[in-house]
C-alpha cells in the first residue's frame, strides 16, 4: 500500500517539536488508520496553533461556491480560506505572525479546475519573502502521473480555477506543483516536500490501496474523479452536471435533450474508453432541482484510452450542433470573476467556446491542444519526484 506523506511524517515528528505550525487541510488528511492530522499530530506533540481550511469547509459541508462561515470545533482555531470575496482567498496577514511552519495535506484529484492546490498557490505568494516554512505532505494523483490532457492556461483567463499555467489534466502530485509553482514564479519560499512510499506514476488510485475519501461534496468516488476533468466543462453551460443526484458528472443533462439522440450522436465521435447511456434523471438541487431531465451516463470502459477532457468538449460540441438554440454559454459571477464566460475560465481561454460556436468538428477541436500536451510533457519531468 501507499504510504502519504503525512504517513512518512509521523515516523519522526521530533524535529518539529519546537516550531509553530500551521495545517492547510480538510477531512481527507488522515493517517492510513484513518485518524486526523490535526489529532495525531498534538498527540505527538506537535504545537498546531491554527488550521486553515479550502472551499467546502473542513470538513466539506458546503457545496461549491458557498461562503463557508461555520467549522465545526476543534482543539484549535480554523479559518476558512473561502469567503464572499476573492480577497477572502488569501490569509490574513496579522494570521501569520505567529507561525514558522505550515503543513499542507489535501487529497487533490488531479484537474486544474480543483481548487484545493489553487488555494496551496496563493498560499504560497502570501508567505514570499517571509520567515515561514511550507511542507507538502503529498498525496497521490488519482488519475496517475502519466496521462496529459487540455490546453494551457492562458494566464490573461487566471481564476480560482486556473492559478497553474498547466494543462487541465496535469499529471502531477500537490508536491510537485508547489515545486513547479515556486520555480516559474520564482517565490521567495521555503519549500520541502514530504514524498510519499510506494507511489509509481502509472497508479490510478485504486491500485494504491489508500480508502477513497470524497475530498468535496460532489466527489464521492474515484470514477467522479475520472470524468471531472471533462464533465466539470458543465458547470459553465445551461445543462446539469449531475449535482443534486448521488452519481455528480457522471451524469449530465437538461430539459431540451433527447437522451437516445444525443447518446447515438455522442457514440458517432469514436472516442475510446467510453460508452454513453441514455438516460433520465431528477436532481434534488442545484440546476433544474425537482425537475425530470433528459440525459447521459458515462460509463468508462478503458481507463488508458479514455480521455475525459476530451469527451467533455466532444459532448458540449455536440449539444451546440443539436440543440443550438437551447444550449447557453453561462455569464454571471462563477468563483469570484464576473467578467469571463465560466467555460471559458475552465478551458483556460476562449478558444474553444469559438471553435464550438464556430461548427468546427470535434476532431479538429480535440486536436487544438495536443502540441500543448507534448510541450508540457517537457517541462513537468524536471518536477518529478516519482518514477
Amino acid at each position: 500500500m501507499v504510504a502519504s506523506g503525512l504517513d512518512i511524517l509521523l515516523r519522526n515528528t521530533e524535529s518539529f517539536r519546537n516550531r509553530n505550525i500551521g495545517l492547510i487541510v480538510n477531512q481527507t488528511s488522515v493517517t492510513s488508520e484513518l485518524t486526523y492530522s490535526w489529532n495525531i499530530l498534538k498527540e505527538k506533540g506537535l504545537h498546531l496553533r491554527r488550521i486553515f481550511s479550502p472551499e467546502h469547509g473542513i470538513f466539506a459541508t458546503e457545496q461549491d461556491q458557498i461562503s463557508v462561515t461555520y467549522q465545526p470545533e476543534l482543539d484549535c482555531e480554523v479559518v476558512s480560506l473561502y469567503g464572499n470575496t476573492a480577497e477572502s482567498l488569501l490569509p490574513d496577514t496579522a494570521l501569520l505572525d505567529n507561525l514558522d511552519l505550515i503543513f499542507f495535506d489535501i487529497q487533490d484529484v488531479g484537474s486544474r479546475y480543483y481548487t484545493y492546490v489553487n488555494t496551496l498557490a496563493l498560499f504560497m505568494e502570501a508567505v514570499s519573502g517571509r520567515d515561514i516554512e511550507i511542507m507538502v505532505l503529498d498525496r497521490p494523483n488519482p488519475l496517475g502521473g502519466t496521462i496529459i490532457e487540455g490546453p494551457m492556461l492562458d494566464p490573461a483567463f487566471r481564476s480560482f480555477v486556473g492559478i497553474f499555467p498547466v494543462p487541465v489534466r496535469h499529471a502531477m502530485t500537490a508536491g510537485e506543483l508547489a515545486y513547479f509553482y515556486r520555480d516559474i514564479n520564482k517565490l521567495d519560499i521555503n519549500l520541502s516536500v514530504i514524498a510519499m512510499d510506494g507511489w509509481t506514476r502509472s497508479m490510478l488510485f485504486p491500485e494504491t490501496g489508500l480508502p477513497w475519501i470524497p475530498p468535496s461534496p460532489n466527489m464521492p468516488t474515484f470514477s467522479t474523479a475520472e470524468v471531472y476533468p471533462g464533465m466539470c466543462l458543465f458547470e459553465g453551460l445551461n445543462v446539469s452536471e449531475g449535482r443534486g443526484t448521488t452519481t455528480p458528472f457522471q451524469l449530465s443533462g437538461a430539459p431540451f435533450i433527447n437522451p437516445r439522440d444525443l447518446a447515438d450522436h455522442c457514440s458517432g465521435y469514436g472516442l475510446k474508453g467510453v460508452l454513453f447511456r441514455p438516460v433520465w434523471f431528477k436532481p434534488t438541487f442545484h440546476k433544474f432541482c425537482g425537475e425530470i431531465i433528459g440525459g447521459i451516463w458515462l460509463q468508462v470502459t478503458d481507463h488508458s484510452s479514455f480521455r475525459s477532457f476530451a469527451t467533455g468538449v466532444a459532448i458540449t460540441a455536440a449539444l451546440n450542433e443539436m440543440y443550438p438554440q437551447d444550449l447557453k454559454f453561462l455569464q454571471g459571477v462563477y468563483e469570484f470573476n464576473n467578467t469571463i464566460p465560466a467555460f471559458d475560465l475552465l478551458t483556460g481561454s476562449g478558444h474553444i467556446r469559438s471553435m464550438i460556436l464556430e461548427g468546427c468538428d470535434a476532431d479538429s477541436i480535440i486536436n487544438s491542444w495536443q502540441s500543448d500536451e507534448t510541450g508540457f510533457a517537457e517541462i513537468k519531468r524536471d518536477f518529478h519526484l516519482y518514477n
